[in-house]
């Protein structure tokens, strides 16, 4: 199982960046996906999540309005577009997979991808 994140980099307050994910090695294509994001010094917190079907999306308050994720499962990739940046959102990034979507509430997965830092500068 293996999770590639990519996109990361630096940008400026109102500004925008396309993180994308590539996922690979599970053995059930019935897997959801999510994005989170730490912090210097901070926990790593829940950003975004999209089931295996994309019926269900959800984002947290902080990001709501201004990201997007989304996925192509022909691709094996799946997407968070960020717009509107805001020094805030200043993190490594993380994509995850579960089988049950429910596990990402409580900060779990079943694989991490390797994280890619986004900087937003003032």
């Amino acid at each position: 199982v293996q999770l590639q994140a990519s996109g990361g980099g630096l940008v400026q307050t109102g500004e925008s960046l396309r993180l994308s994910c590539v996922v690979s090695g599970f053995t059930d294509d019935h897997v959801a996906v999510a994005w989170f994001r730490q912090a210097p010094g901070k926990e790593r917190i829940y950003v975004a999540g999209i089931n295996q079907d994309s019926s269900r999306i959800d984002y947290s308050d902080s990001v709501k309005g201004r990201f997007t994720i989304s996925r192509d499962n022909t691709k094996n990739t799946m997407v968070l577009q960020m717009n509107s940046l805001k020094p805030e959102d200043t993190a490594t990034y993380y994509c995850a997979a579960a089988y049950a979507r429910v596990a990402f509430k409580g900060g779990k997965a079943d694989a991490w991808g390797q994280g890619t830092l986004v900087t937003v500068s003032s």
